[in-house]
């Protein structure tokens, strides 16, 4: 089984814990791993966290600068 791709930018972050691929809504947490949710990245640092430290290299951020039109 392929492991989940894990979102940049989820519509409603704060409806699911993102502690593990399982990707339970908040109010039914099937893991165990604790009494409470695990905040996507973006809840903590804000819709540019992919940008800050390592996170870069694991994601494929698409380009920001607007295509060439002579191309």
């Amino acid at each position: 089984m392929a492991k989940k791709k894990f979102p940049l930018h989820p519509k409603h972050p704060e409806r699911i814990c993102w502690g593990c691929d399982k990707y339970c809504h908040a109010d039914a947490l099937m893991c165990g791993n604790g009494s409470g949710r695990t905040e996507h990245p973006a809840d903590i640092l804000g819709e540019d966290w992919y940008t800050w430290g390592d996170w870069r290299k694991d994601f494929e951020v698409e380009s920001e600068e607007p295509p060439d039109p002579s191309c």
